[in-house]
């Protein structure tokens, strides 16, 4: 009874990560510019491999994968976002242009520079 429960909690974490990945996908055909895109990847992405990652933990009784599950869950939450802001900050020192359709107000390009 208990393992169908943890079945159908890691079949209902599997839809709803994937979900998510199909909205970072989304948000890479459809978004305006490299740090838009990246943001949406760095989000959206994130959050579904975590649930997916939470899901092999939930639908698995090995000890030694349910560690590396949340290894790699706890890995990816703490890299993606870091990784994301400093390609985001690389690409803006570097001259890449944000689209019009962004908005940044709290940002000074010079300030980067010294």
């Amino acid at each position: 009874m208990i393992v169908q429960i943890l079945q159908y909690i890691a079949g209902g974490l599997i839809l709803i990560g994937s979900l998510f990945s199909l909205l970072a996908a989304v948000g890479i055909l459809r978004l305006p510019d490299l740090y838009t895109r990246m943001h949406a990847v760095s989000k959206a992405g994130t959050m579904g491999a975590g649930l997916m990652f939470i899901a092999i933990a939930v639908v698995s009784f090995e000890g030694a994968v349910i560690l590396r599950a949340l290894a790699g869950f706890v890995f990816l939450f703490l890299t993606m976002p870091v990784s994301a802001h400093l390609l985001a900050r690389s690409s803006l020192m570097a001259g890449y242009k944000p689209s019009s359709m962004t908005d940044i107000k709290d940002l000074d390009v010079n300030e980067l520079e010294e």
